[in-house]
């Protein structure tokens, strides 16, 4: 007899999640000098673009699009781990309280990866939607003198070493939500993989 499946996932969502996969990896494997530099920075951004979209359908969009439909507070998602490492976590239609916490993470990392490296090329290259930021700041101000080189290249190093610093965290957090994924679908009996890719889940809530 074949199960009953229900739809989860919208279109917008699939593609939104494995567009950022690939966008992301792109990014962080491209080393962003000479030739790979222009497909280092469109690839961000491509996932900053993404970004703002998601947060927009995530209050407009589907049911279980919505961040309402996925807002746990902290402590649920502490419970939601304890229980799924006991193998009894309740099983969720959308977004676990855990994977809800790691969407938000991931969110927030990656837009903050993508402010910095933006900052970084228009501290840098000059270049990019931020550099009329960075040459306003550098205008001499009446009787003030303008900033020393020195200061100026360390600004150019903190922004980077930030931006590296965020996108080592962001490939931390995709570790850790894979080998969620991977756990929570042997608990669940269920491929959360094949359900991000086909959109639908098992109708039975158990």
């Amino acid at each position: 007899m074949t199960e009953a499946r229900t739809k989860v996932w919208d279109v917008f969502v699939r593609l939104f999640h494995w567009t950022l996969v690939l966008a992301f990896f792109i990014a962080y494997f491209t080393e962003p000098e000479d030739a790979g530099f222009a497909v280092h920075v469109w690839a961000g951004y491509l996932i900053g673009g993404l970004i703002v979209l998601r947060v927009m359908w995530g209050f407009v969009g589907t049911k279980h699009a919505r961040f309402g439909d996925f807002a746990f507070a902290p402590a649920h998602a502490l419970r939601y781990l304890v229980d799924l490492a006991r193998g009894r976590a309740k099983r969720h239609l959308g977004h676990s309280p855990a994977g809800a916490w790691m969407v938000y993470l991931l969110l927030v990392t990656l837009a903050a990866t993508v402010l910095t490296g933006m900052g970084a090329l228009a501290a840098e290259k000059h270049a990019g939607p931020l550099a009329p930021l960075f040459a306003a700041s550098q205008v001499d101000a009446p009787g003030v003198s303008s900033t020393p080189a020195a200061s100026h290249e360390r600004s150019e190093d903190v922004l980077e070493e930030v931006h590296e610093l965020l996108a080592n965290l962001a490939l931390l957090l995709v570790a850790l939500h894979i080998l969620g994924v991977v756990v929570a679908s042997v608990s669940h009996r269920e491929n959360l993989v094949r359900a991000m890719i086909t959109g639908r889940k098992r109708a039975n809530p158990a």
